[in-house]
């Protein structure tokens, strides 16, 4: 049952049309948040909000600041203010190793989980110093912590993530926003369906060998994050910033 963890403040969602960012939406949503999906999906794909309609919905492009800075001003003359940003857009790159990566693909990847993290971060915390305070949640991964073989972008790119969210606390902790980092393990999604079904051998043993990884014996939920993020979020974190919360089922453990 809802207990309004969250209740009255206004929480920005990147990437909350679908998976993960949808599920995040959600529960805030029915924690109390009034809650702003940001996301280039079109407007007929985005979730209903918590009274059963269309939820709030600005389409942005993470990558383009024009696009950010607009949506993100939007939102504060509408609402009032942002108190929370989940910085969850994001895309896995390729699942191969560096000497067969292109140029391309590696613009891709950096410009949303990368640069896309830093734009929605710049163009909400301006908002966040005048109201004097909020939470910017980033989604990062246990990638973002720990090696392993065939997606060196992916690994980069999250591991920018978590460094830019402890910067970004230090900078920020006198003007009461906080900045922490999640780390998912492996989790029911589109992405990791895809993986599975994917008859490619990369793509098979990427996937198996997450499973196999995971002491707990089975992949986590969208929601499983979504409560990481719901903490995160609320008043309850109020002395936590800079830290990684990992929700791994104990992948990083062994």
């Amino acid at each position: 049952m809802a207990s309004g963890r969250v209740q009255g403040k206004v929480a920005v969602v990147t990437g909350g049309a679908r998976g993960i960012g949808a599920e995040i939406g959600r529960l805030l949503a029915a924690e109390g948040a009034t809650v702003v999906v940001a996301d280039l999906a079109p407007a007929k794909d985005i979730p209903t909000s918590a009274e059963g309609g269309p939820a709030d919905y600005r389409r942005v492009d993470v990558t383009d600041e024009a696009s950010v800075r607009a949506a993100f001003d939007d939102i504060v003359a509408t609402h009032g203010r942002i108190d929370v940003l989940v910085n969850n857009a994001g895309v896995p790159g390729p699942i191969k190793p560096s000497h067969e990566v292109v140029e391309e693909e590696y613009d891709l990847l950096f410009a949303v989980d990368v640069k896309g993290v830093w734009l929605c971060t710049k163009h909400a915390v301006r908002h966040m110093l005048e109201r004097g305070g909020g939470s910017v949640i980033n989604m990062s991964s246990i990638y973002g912590l720990v090696g392993g073989a065939r997606i060196p972008l992916y690994h980069a790119a999250k591991g920018a993530v978590r460094m830019m969210t402890k910067a970004d606390a230090a900078t920020y902790a006198t003007s009461d926003i906080r900045v922490n980092s999640v780390h998912p393990g492996s989790i029911e999604t589109q992405l990791s369906t895809s993986l599975s079904a994917d008859p490619s051998p990369e793509a098979a043993a990427y996937a198996q060998r997450m499973l196999d990884n995971t002491p707990v014996g089975h992949r986590g939920t969208p929601e499983d994050i979504a409560y990481g993020v719901l903490y995160l979020a609320s008043d309850e974190s109020r002395f936590v910033t800079g830290t990684e919360l990992v929700v791994d089922g104990g992948y990083t453990a062994v």
